[in-house]
């Protein structure tokens, strides 16, 4: 079980590079233009820092969160146009995992009141084959990015 939001929080702060917290206001503004609301952990994270670079700075971060005016849906942040032959309207693009790679919410499908977290590799996307699972929710991609501290763990080594 992944340990409580507030603890993730609390070491992104310590040991990573957060950005500066997004506004109420802004969380409303984000959730009017996407047309979907975020989810508890989401929220949380994005009222603590409105995106951040895991592990090291950029460019040689393995992990930015990206800030809320920087989501976009799977298809725009991979194939630069918003067109069903491109993957689902329901995902979204949350964090660079750089080289035009993406971990992607899924803001269709929840569980226990969290969307899950896919893989958008932009070589395979949408194909669920190639783009598979990364998380049951935001806290549990943060739990391991933070335990891992390497890029793209769910893929193995």
């Amino acid at each position: 079980m992944a340990p409580p939001m507030s603890s993730l929080l609390e070491e992104i702060s310590r040991e990573h590079f957060p950005y500066p917290p997004a506004t109420p206001e802004e969380i409303e503004e984000f959730e009017r233009r996407v047309g979907w609301k975020l989810d508890p952990d989401m929220r949380a994270f994005y009222l603590h820092c409105n995106g951040a670079e895991l592990i090291e700075r950029l460019p040689d971060s393995p992990y930015q969160i990206l800030p809320l005016s920087q989501i976009v849906r799977a298809r725009v942040a991979i194939y630069g146009e918003d067109d069903d032959k491109w993957g689902p309207a329901s995902a979204y693009a949350i964090c660079d995992v750089q080289d035009g790679n993406y971990v992607l919410v899924d803001v269709a499908r929840q569980e226990n009141g969290r969307h899950p977290l896919t893989d958008g590799y932009h070589e395979a996307w949408p194909n669920p084959k190639y783009c598979g699972p990364v998380a049951s929710s935001f806290s549990e991609f943060l739990e391991q990015v933070l335990r891992t501290r390497r890029g793209l763990y769910w893929l193995g080594e």
